[in-house]
């Protein structure tokens, strides 16, 4: 059995491990950089460690420090969240050679989906739907000319390794073919090292659907229903819901049957995700696999009851699912924001500073998943996403009112965010209606720039109110050496160096 997991990961998805370990009686350490050391997931840890500078590259991506922090704590096991090291084949190679636990699939089965060439070559021998076009890596130029003429315009040419958009180029007509391919080739090989692009019809208006799985060590793999994805900003996620608005109980089967082969294709260990493209009608067709936990999970765990990271850790252990795809069902509607620091009104922009107050919603269906406080820095170096705002309600018209409502109590001054573009979400009446797909930004959102500001009076009246409250207290927040029989916090126990 696990008793002590490393959480290589930072923020709100390192809180969020954390929690569930502590339910299940597992200590957990904390990893962060010296950017992170006031971080809320070092103070809440049983133990934390610094284990370098801002720069993920001297921190987080560290595996060899970090397989010698599991030795020295005696950690077994390690959950790397998302983002990071979670998709590093390498990284679950090495820990295995160093006899410990992953909690995630194997490297061979991160390998195989990382690749979107390998991936479709893997899904097309259990019958999962493909987009028409071609599932290797282009070598013969006007070949692949030839290939997309016969697919017909217009083409979209993908990178096979990574994500988010890059190495990833629409194609028109015929005379863009060569210079957009030459775009996609260099921007592979500048974002992953690997310049090998593939060529798939493009298909119109899509939805983009994706379908958790979970599965076991003993060749149980079973789906949790699908979550919707569909808005986004250059092809990152930022409202979520499940389930769908707009899947039948009868697409549901077939779409969770294709995911669950995918799952089988690449004999997948631990909980992934199964993404999927949704044409105008009922076609639906294999775009990729994450072979980790993903950001919107909370959507799946509210209409499921399930707890993610609990089965993950469970499964790490060997133990068998303790349930089969029909003891499961849909209860209610969740809807997700991401709440991240970028100005919605100009163009998304990343938007770093300090937070000057903060104040989460609170109320019958609100979940809060974040590591962020008053008066903290973002780092330069990391994700901008604060939080997750996430409800839960009976049906789909209750969640949305209940975001609306959660969204106004929701208080964060000192930087813009992304809260304002989920009310303009919430009341879009093609939003509200199930009527929308993955061009919804640039279909509906004309944002105009005078709404995204905020007085200054209104933000200094904020300020010293939250300022005002924070050190009406009195409370001594100064750190001194404990002594016996006393007792002192977390974060001040955690502020270790790795030496």
């Amino acid at each position: 059995m696990i008793s002590k997991v490393l959480i290589a990961n930072r923020g709100e998805i390192a809180l969020r491990v954390m929690r569930t370990c502590k339910e299940m009686g597992i200590k957990t350490v904390a990893v962060y950089s010296e950017a992170d050391q006031l971080a809320r997931h070092v103070r809440f840890a049983d133990e934390a460690y610094c284990i370098g500078a801002g720069p993920s590259s001297e921190s987080y991506l560290k595996m060899e420090t970090i397989i010698d922090l599991c030795k020295s704590t005696g950690a077994q096991a390690v959950h790397p969240g998302y983002g990071f090291l979670s998709e590093n084949a390498v990284f679950a190679r090495r820990l295995k050679e160093e006899g410990l636990i992953l909690i995630g699939p194997t490297a061979e089965a991160m390998e195989m989906m990382g690749s979107k060439i390998a991936s479709k070559q893997a899904v097309e021998k259990y019958g999962v739907p493909l987009v028409p076009g071609i599932n290797e890596a282009i070598k013969d130029v006007d070949a692949a000319l030839e290939v997309a003429k016969s697919i017909g315009f217009p083409v979209l040419i993908k990178a096979s390794a990574g994500g988010g958009g890059k190495g990833m180029r629409a194609v028109y007509e015929e005379n863009e073919f060569l210079s957009s391919l030459v775009t996609a080739q260099n921007e592979a090989r500048n974002a992953f090292g690997d310049d090998s692009v593939f060529i798939e019809k493009y298909v119109g208006n899509p939805r983009h659907i994706e379908f958790q799985i979970l599965a076991d060590n003993h060749g149980n793999v079973v789906h949790l229903f699908e979550r919707e994805c569909s808005i986004q900003r250059r092809h990152q996620k930022l409202v979520e819901e499940a389930p769908s608005a707009v899947l039948t109980p009868e697409m549901r089967h077939r779409m969770g049957e294709a995911a669950v082969n995918v799952a089988k294709a690449c004999n997948y260990s631990g909980a992934g995700t199964v993404e999927f493209l949704l044409g105008d009608g009922e076609d639906f067709y294999f775009l990729e696999m994450n072979t980790r936990l993903q950001v919107e999970h909370p959507v799946t765990e509210m209409i499921t009851g399930l707890d993610l990271v609990q089965l993950q850790i469970l499964v790490a252990q060997g133990e068998k699912l303790p349930f089969k795809q029909e003891d499961l069902s849909i209860n209610g509607h969740s809807l997700e924001l991401r709440v991240c620091a970028e100005d919605p009104y100009q163009q998304f922009l990343p938007n770093i500073g300090t937070v000057k107050s903060y104040v989460i919603p609170a109320g019958p269906g609100i979940r809060i998943d974040d590591c962020m406080e008053p008066h903290l820095e973002i780092p330069i170096y990391y994700d901008n996403m604060l939080s997750k705002l996430v409800v839960w309600a009976p049906t789909r018209q209750e969640a949305i009112e209940r975001m609306k409502r959660a969204i106004e109590e929701y208080i964060i001054t000192g930087i813009q965010t992304t809260l304002p573009f989920g009310t303009f979400v919430m009341n879009h009446p093609n939003f509200i209606s199930g009527d929308f797909n993955t061009h919804f930004i640039q279909n509906y959102f004309q944002p105009n720039a005078e709404a995204s500001l905020v007085s200054d009076e209104l933000l200094d009246l904020t300020s010293a109110a939250a300022y005002f409250w924070e050190n009406r207290k009195g409370v001594d927040i100064s750190v001194a050496e404990p002594t016996q029989g006393s007792t002192i916090s977390n974060w001040a126990r955690n502020r270790k160096k790795l030496r």
